[in-house]
């Protein structure tokens, strides 16, 4: 048994990742995926290509990348809505297609585009829910209805974007699951509520949880993520953890020279890195370690004007695209 103990999420097997969860052991992995592939019929690539990846209990894993990439067709298949072509995935050591039905009841979910029965109200609707699969503890969704001021009475047809959004949320993390599946989960909120979230999913890691989510938002995926995962043409292209984000999320700089002979200045200076050349005199830079150093470089040039500038994740994708030749 030791032996099994020490075994990694990328090399146990179904079966030693199954009997943890028969056992009541602690598992490697809550969600574990082995080259989960899907190829829709009739095209010549794959959506998901050979993907593997593991996220462990009490850890937050953000999977990034651009419209297209695969980040839903993997939710998809995770929740068994499609099949894979081929490769597995467990989700607390039950298999998504073999134990698909025994697998969601572990699992909560909210989809990217919260679409709920219009003419109920929400009331009816996290009624029907609770229904379905029984609350650990009734007086938890009692407190996420006050936290997120969730709208009860109204039709759901009614509601907003983001009191839709807010009463998925709830339904999601009502009945306080192992492994919380999120697409896009502060698409709609307010930063009030966006900062309610961040905390919920805080809590949901404190007490073991593994959360899997899909966001665009660089800023809000440093704040909730441990690691993340960046997908590219249903390929994971890359794997980190959050600290070693500094490429992703260090301040971009727009700086216009006076002297276009300045630009190369720049290009060889040790405390930047210039991430693109948008023309003579313009220039897309990055501190390379230090803010205070690249500013100082900065200085010895003659600059016209200056701007700092946050990047949204698909413009710095791009950087990721064209660099990845795999």
């Amino acid at each position: 048994m030791t032996d099994i103990k020490g075994a990694s999420a990328r090399t146990s097997g179904p079966f030693v990742r199954r009997l943890y969860y028969v056992l009541g052991m602690a598992s490697p992995a809550l969600l574990d995926l082995q080259n989960l592939t899907k190829q829709y019929a009739g095209t010549n690539a794959p959506a998901l290509d050979h993907v593997s990846l593991a996220v462990g209990p009490g850890e937050v894993y953000g999977f990034l990348g651009a419209n297209g990439a695969g980040k839903s067709t993997t939710i998809r298949t995770l929740l068994n809505f499609l099949e894979p072509t081929s490769g597995t995935a467990t989700i607390c050591g039950l298999d998504i297609v073999t134990d698909a039905v025994a697998a969601k009841a572990h699992v909560g979910y909210l989809s990217g585009e919260v679409e709920l029965y219009g003419k109920a109200t929400g009331q009816q609707f996290l009624d029907y829910m609770a229904a379905l699969q029984p609350l650990k503890h009734r007086d938890y969704l009692t407190a996420l209805i006050e936290r997120f001021d969730v709208t009860l009475k109204q039709p759901i047809a009614t509601l907003s974007k983001g009191n839709r959004q807010k009463l998925g949320i709830v339904q999601a993390f009502m009945h306080e699951p192992e492994v919380l599946i999120l697409d896009e989960p502060t698409s709609g909120l307010d930063p009030l509520m966006q900062e309610e979230f961040f905390k919920l999913v805080h809590e949901s890691k404190a007490r073991g949880a593994a959360v899997f989510l899909s966001s665009h938002n660089l800023s809000e995926t440093q704040r909730m993520c441990d690691r993340i995962g960046i997908i590219k043409h249903g390929k994971l292209i890359r794997e980190q953890s959050i600290g070693e984000l500094t490429d992703l999320g260090a301040p971009m700089f727009r700086v216009v020279l006076v002297k276009a002979s300045d630009t190369s200045k720049l290009q060889k200076a040790p405390e930047l890195t210039v991430t693109s050349v948008v023309n003579d005199h313009t220039l897309l830079v990055q501190p390379k370690a230090s803010i205070a150093a690249a500013l100082a470089a900065l200085s010895k040039c003659d600059i016209a004007h200056f701007t700092t500038e946050q990047l949204a994740l698909e413009d710095e994708f791009v950087k990721f695209y064209e660099d990845d030749k795999s």
